[in-house]
């Protein structure tokens, strides 16, 4: 291989790793707004509890599939059986909660 091309390699590879450490602290800075934001709508009791628990809940799933997706690299080729197994088991971790709440109320 010529030097040039396994130059080129390196300059690639090194803007593909600055790019992913960009997205990462993109993310991880969006984590911390939503906790901030989350923890100002409870501290400054901004919302009634009927509306205060279901938008808790969903910036922690919107937090959780940040974390997912850029952390736990399920973005990236090669982790479908990995990401399959994740979804699976929420997917299972659903079904059991909702089969009890309906039980439950039964």
């Amino acid at each position: 291989m010529s030097e040039q091309n396994i130059t080129s390699k390196e300059a690639f590879r090194k803007q593909q790793h600055k790019l992913e450490m960009q997205r990462q602290l993109v993310s991880f800075s969006l984590m911390i707004v939503l906790t901030l934001v989350a923890f100002l709508i409870v501290a400054l009791d901004m919302l009634s509890r009927s509306v205060l628990l279901p938008t808790l809940f969903v910036l922690a799933v919107v937090q959780a599939g940040f974390q997912f997706y850029y952390f736990m690299h399920l973005k990236d080729k090669g982790h479908a059986m990995p990401a399959t197994l994740i979804f699976g088991g929420m997917w299972a971790a659903f079904l059991t909660l909702a089969g009890i709440v309906v039980i439950s109320w039964w």
